[in-house]
């Protein structure tokens, strides 16, 4: 199944971390239930034939649209996204080598999305873009202000990013930052309770929270795309967690993504049910009928043959490791079509749970400057390279 256990190339050293330390690290084995009563719960359920690539790329031009359109209905009944989202910009920062810009959009289904920019200042016409994804982690006054913050990443990421040369923009999901407290129930409601409360709402009007969550992350697509200063074949995702998820998600979905990194959560679905993890994660993250269809491998399938870099540490609850494998088998092939077997790599780091270590985000920074073409200045070389 050819699982990477170190990166290809010289340029990176393998994989480290078997007891690397971090106070973010959880030593934790995957949760394990009783293994019969997930598999007769499976057993009654009906699922979808396991994924598998077409022999020929022409097959599969015919198969990924079918599997593209299939998740659009499964997402629900969105409401349709307009052409360019109004943007009302709040306030603009002169902070040195960038500007911040803090903006907001009306997302046309009862909420305001406030937003973040950091555009660099360099002298060329246009520059690539990256759109952030914040994790979750229970975190909901934090949001997008973790571009600020080395909470999860080794450095701050924003700040790191704009001074390579990213444009780079990031919203607060559902429920987070400026908009805990903003959902169906009103300021009364915040934290979890407010995001089982706007998740109950989007299923009683036939769409689904995950959907939602989406649609606001290609607005604010959309919005980054539009700016006269980046390069719109040069426009990447990334994230951690529940950033990781929207990042592979949105690539699935969206080929205006043309390069990402995902720390954590890669998971296969079914292999999260039969190690009784499904708790590890929250409940706007499933999509109902999904396995009635394909698993995680299908979606993930729909990036190639654009570069993807997952890093996951087996030790991660919520992405358990046996899943790992089963998705690389079942995508590589893909890959393999377009002769592109380069562009899709699965990082697995032994002994590391869910964290963001700091060889991860040597591995983030070098990817994005490989394939989205913004060499660093020469006195940001990220450690580890």
């Amino acid at each position: 199944m050819n699982c990477e256990a170190h990166a290809e190339g010289p340029s990176l050293p393998p994989p480290q971390g078997a007891n690397m330390p971090s106070p973010r690290m959880q030593n934790r084995e995957s949760p394990r239930s009783d293994q019969g009563v997930a598999e007769r719960w499976l057993a009654k359920a009906g699922l979808a034939s396991p994924f598998f690539a077409p022999a020929s790329p022409a097959e599969w031009a015919i198969e990924r649209g079918k599997i593209r359109g299939r998740l659009w209905k499964l997402l629900g009944r969105l409401p349709r996204r307009p052409r360019k989202p109004r943007i009302k910009t709040v306030s603009r920062e002169d902070r040195g080598e960038y500007l911040v810009e803090r903006f907001q959009f009306d997302n046309g289904a009862g909420s305001i999305v406030p937003g973040t920019l950091l555009l660099p200042k360099r002298d060329s016409l246009k520059m690539p873009g990256l759109l952030y994804c914040h994790w979750h982690a229970g975190e909901y006054d934090l949001g997008k202000d973790e571009l600020f913050e080395a909470r999860h990443t080794p450095e701050p990421p924003g700040p790191a990013l704009a001074k390579r040369g990213y444009v780079v923009l990031a919203i607060d999901a559902s429920g987070f930052g400026g908009r805990n407290g903003q959902g169906p129930g009103g300021p009364a409601e915040r934290n979890s309770t407010a995001e089982e409360t706007a998740a109950k709402f989007n299923l009683w009007i036939g769409r689904t929270f995950w959907g939602m969550l989406l649609r606001d992350d290609l607005m604010a697509l959309d919005y980054l795309s539009s700016r006269p200063e980046v390069d719109p074949e040069r426009i990447g995702v990334t994230g951690m967690s529940m950033g990781a998820t929207r990042s592979w998600w949105l690539m699935a979905l969206d080929e205006r993504l043309k390069a990402g990194v995902a720390i954590a959560c890669l998971t296969r679905y079914r292999n999260l049910i039969e190690r009784g993890a499904i708790h590890e994660h929250h409940i706007g993250y499933f999509v109902p009928n999904m396995l009635k269809h394909f698993d995680t491998e299908a979606v993930v399938a729909l990036i190639a043959p654009r570069p993807v870099l997952f890093q996951t540490g087996d030790i991660d609850g919520g992405s358990p490791v046996d899943g790992l494998h089963a998705i690389e088998a079942a995508v590589r092939p893909v890959y393999r079509l377009y002769g592109r077997e380069d562009a899709f790599r699965n990082l697995i780091y032994p002994g590391l749970a869910h964290v963001y270590t700091p060889e991860m985000w040597a591995r983030t920074l070098a990817w994005l400057d490989e394939h989205l073409g913004a060499p660093p200045p020469r006195n940001l070389e990220p450690e580890g390279l």
